[in-house]
């Protein structure tokens, strides 16, 4: 069965039209059943369980939060928000390490995890509504400059905007479109590394989209830079929001019309043509020194897809 397909289903109602509402937004931020959730360098404060900690006004006043609270929308009516929590004495170094180790903070209760560790560990309509935290904040945290005039911009529509005081230019949450495409040729599927991904891990070919491209051609753009595979037409298969940090996936396929392999090794660690079985090997736990793409992606979906002719 295809692997689930995870960030997309959130349970908050993003209530929108309340956004710019400004009594309602300060009557909500101040009501006693508002509802906060912490997140440090992108990890997500989780109970034991684990849950989304959800945190009282008081509980997050004790990590000074950084800047002011994200509107998420409501749920089961209730008023909910992001807030980013700055550094604190031994927070620890390990920021931009593939997998991060958990941190506690000495005036919350819970513990801040990666979320490449929570994948099937909370439900799925968690993982997406802290998806959407984890991007809108770091939007916040990458764009508080006007990229025209160079002025500090004020958040607007209760996190959703940044407008600039000085030229007035509105700012609204970046989305990054990739391309991941599945390659195949007959029996094969073609897969690549990245530099500094763990030990054996491969995947799908993957990459930017450019301005004035249209999906199929930076499919084909994307393979032949990395590999010097020449493709037919692409078809768009499915998608996924994928906050590492604010990213759509638009899964592809495509046939390959060549076979030779010319690395960019700069893109690319390494690529290679995988046949079915050994695909199915390695997600079976057979093929030790090859591990595929990880359980929730696109990228395994779209592999599992492949395995069963569904695609």
């Amino acid at each position: 069965m295809p692997s689930p397909i995870l960030f997309g289903h959130g349970a908050i109602d993003r209530a929108a039209h309340l956004r710019n509402d400004t009594p309602a937004q300060a009557e909500m931020l101040a009501a006693p059943d508002a509802r906060f959730m912490a997140m440090w360098r992108g990890n997500l404060l989780v109970s034991d369980t684990p849950e989304i900690a959800w945190l009282t006004h008081a509980d997050i006043q004790k990590a000074t939060p950084r800047g002011d609270p994200l509107f998420l929308g409501l749920l089961g009516g209730q008023p909910r928000y992001a807030c980013d929590i700055p550094d604190w004495q031994h927070a620890g170094s390990d920021e931009g390490q593939f997998e991060r180790t958990e941190a506690r903070h000495p005036a919350l209760s819970g513990t801040f995890r990666d979320f490449r560790s929570l994948f099937f560990a909370l439900p799925d309509s968690g993982l997406g509504d802290a998806a959407t935290a984890k991007s809108l904040l770091h939007w916040h945290n990458s764009h508080r400059y006007c990229g025209y005039c160079g002025t500090r911009t004020s958040l607007t529509h209760a996190g959703w905007h940044r407008k600039c005081p000085k030229c007035s230019r509105m700012g609204f949450p970046h989305i990054e479109p990739v391309v991941i495409m599945l390659i195949t040729r007959g029996n094969k599927t073609l897969l690549g590394r990245s530099h500094g991904w763990p030990e054996g891990m491969f995947s799908l070919l993957a990459g930017f989209m450019e301005p004035g491209e249209t999906i199929s051609e930076a499919v084909a753009r994307e393979v032949m830079e990395e590999t010097g595979i020449r493709t037919g037409p692409a078809k768009v298969l499915d998608d996924q929001p994928w906050p590492f940090p604010g990213s759509l996936m638009i899964g592809c396929h495509a046939t390959a019309l060549s076979e030779d392999i010319n690395l960019d090794p700069i893109e690319l660690e390494a690529a290679l043509w995988a046949s079915r079985e050994r695909v199915m090997e390695a997600l079976e736990g057979h093929d030790p020194g090859f591990l595929p793409a990880r359980t929730g992606s696109i990228a395994r979906n779209l592999l599992d897809r492949w395995l069963e002719d569904s695609l």
